[in-house]
This record gives structure tokens, sequence and C-alpha cells, in this order.
């Protein structure tokens, strides 16, 4: 498939990068239908041009992105932030499963995230997903959107029992008994689902630990959904001494 592309960025030597970069990586995929360098103009090329892929810098010279995205009225298409280094930015991008690239653009991240484009069955920009994104930059996240190729979820940190991984896959196991598949490894969700409250005991499996019953010291753990998991050998002194410090 060939997408219609859009870059707003108001810097034109990143501009100029990023198009070159995409030729690069993705030439026969990628058609740039035009760039835009404020909130005015976005706003009006893509209601206009209906691209299939908008990469969209947060910061541009008359406002921000996310002042775009409230004001177009096409919003079909695949969205790609572009950002400077920010870590509270980039937790908020991670908890709202928004897609980033972070500047200066990697070449082969840019590849990754045009070929997990391929993968999505719909063009959907999720409002709700661009809420959640603006509700966590402003202050700690207490819920996660998780993506799937039905719908978007919110749930809120409290509701994860735990997480188990499968190759490029992660399952949610929530409270409500709700299992939950999204198409990306647990290395993901590890950097923002942190201790004290959570925890990864094992290459597999990354728990909640308010919803543990009990563990043995042979390096097993039973969690209140009545699972059973490992814990890593390699976990295990670091798991005891959260236990201890969290009794």
């Amino acid at each position: 498939m060939i997408y219609k592309t859009l870059i707003i960025e108001d810097e034109h030597r990143l501009r100029e990068a990023l198009s070159i970069m995409l030729e690069m990586v993705a030439g026969e995929n990628i058609q740039i239908i035009g760039y835009a360098e404020s909130v005015e103009e976005a706003t009006k090329m893509i209601d206009r041009l209906k691209p299939d892929l908008v990469f969209m810098d947060i910061m541009l010279k008359d406002g921000t992105g996310f002042e775009v995205l409230q004001q177009i009225s096409f919003n079909t298409f695949h969205l790609i932030f572009t950002t400077a280094y920010e870590q509270h930015a980039i937790n908020a991008f991670k908890y709202s499963a928004v897609d980033y690239l972070l500047k200066p653009i990697d070449s082969q991240e840019l590849k990754t995230a045009i070929d997990r484009i391929a993968i999505l069955e719909e063009r959907v920009l999720e409002k709700q997903q661009i809420t959640e994104l603006q509700t966590n930059l402003s202050k700690t996240p207490d819920r996660l959107v998780l993506p799937t190729l039905e719908a978007m979820y919110v749930v809120k940190l409290e509701q994860i029992l735990r997480c188990e991984t499968s190759g490029s896959y992660t399952t949610f196991f929530l409270t409500d008994g709700r299992k939950i598949m999204v198409s990306k490894p647990l290395k993901n969700y590890e950097d923002i689902l942190l201790p004290p409250v959570f925890f990864r005991v094992h290459q597999s499996h990354l728990i909640n630990v308010n919803a543990i019953l009990s563990y043995s010291r042979e390096g097993m753990v039973h969690m209140i959904d009545k699972s059973v998991l490992p814990i890593s050998r390699a976990k295990k002194e670091q798991f005891f001494k959260l236990m201890k410090d969290e009794i």
C-alpha cells in the first residue's frame, strides 16, 4: 500500500531530513503530499488532502499538535508524533498508546513505526486516545490505553493484576476477569509499570504486587486470580527485598 503522507514540522531542516529518511526506508510505500508548519496550516491541509499517514511535531510555531487534532474534521489516518526527548512526555505517550518518534529520528525506528502501521486493520485516530494523552501530560498517569484491532481500552492501573508476554504480544489480566491482548512486547510497558506497585518477576510475567496471595522461598507467586507464576533466579533477591520493604 502507498500511504499519502503529510509532514507537520516547523523546522525546515527537520522536514527535509524526515523526507529523505522516508524515501530511504519506505520509498515504495510513502507518497509525501504536503508539508505544514503551523496549527492553522496543518488543520486546513489534513481536511483538504485527507492523508493516510501524518507525522506531527508536538510544538509548532503557533501552538501544538494537540490543537490540530482538536480542530480537524477528517480523522481517519495513522498518526505518529515526533518529539525531542523529555521523559514525562514520553511516559505520557506510552500510557496513552500514541505512536511517537524521538528526535533526532533514527532510521530503523522510523521503519519499525511504518511497518507497525501495516499490521493495523483500521486507519482511525481515536479521540479517546488523544484525550488520555492530554490528561497524562498534565498529571501523573493513573490509566493506561491498550490498543487492539477491535478497540482502544482505557484501564486504571489498579485494575491490572498481571501481564503475560509471548513474543511480540502482551496479555493484560484485569481485576474484572477481562483479558486484553495487545501487539506490543512486555518491555514496552516495563518502564511505566514500575515498583513498588508492579514488578517483573520473570521474563514472561509482570505482576501487581497488591494482587499477590502468597509466595514461596522456592520462587513461586500465587496471585488472587489463582494463577501461579515463577520468579526467575535473577529476580529472586530483588523481589524478596521489595516484599520485605512493603511489609
